[in-house]
């Protein structure tokens, strides 16, 4: 099962890992499945802790180290996640999300989101 964690999810598994539902920690305490986070993720966080919407440190290896420990990758986004987009109804209004979305799809990820839209969306999702 190739993850892909939305950026909540990312923050819970990181900081308050009893907030992911019971089968989102059973899946990233699964060693077999390979962990995804978004660079698009990594900028949202920089964005909100920029606007003060986020209390988070801002020290790169604080994010090196967290991503070590949960043993996920970080996704570039590419032109074909971006094509993507094209294709995708106008369902989420973030376009964070819809990124996303978009690479989940691309990339044959399931989605790690309790995000009540992104279901609508032709992706698999868990939560």
């Amino acid at each position: 099962m190739k993850l892909l964690l939305d950026t909540h999810a990312f923050l819970f598994a990181i900081g308050a890992p009893k907030r992911l539902s019971k089968a989102a920690r059973k899946a990233l305490e699964e060693p077999a499945n390979p962990r995804w986070i978004s660079a698009a993720s990594l900028w949202e966080i920089a964005a909100k802790i920029q606007t003060g919407k986020l209390d988070l440190p801002t020290d790169i290896a604080f994010y090196h180290s967290r991503l070590a420990d949960l043993k996920a990758n970080v996704l570039a986004v590419e032109p074909r996640h971006s094509f993507e987009l094209f294709r995708l109804p106008l369902l989420h209004k973030d376009p964070f999300d819809r990124l996303l979305v978009a690479q989940a799809k691309v990339d044959e990820l399931i989605l790690v989101t309790r995000d009540q839209t992104i279901p609508q969306y032709d992706v698999p999702t868990l939560w």
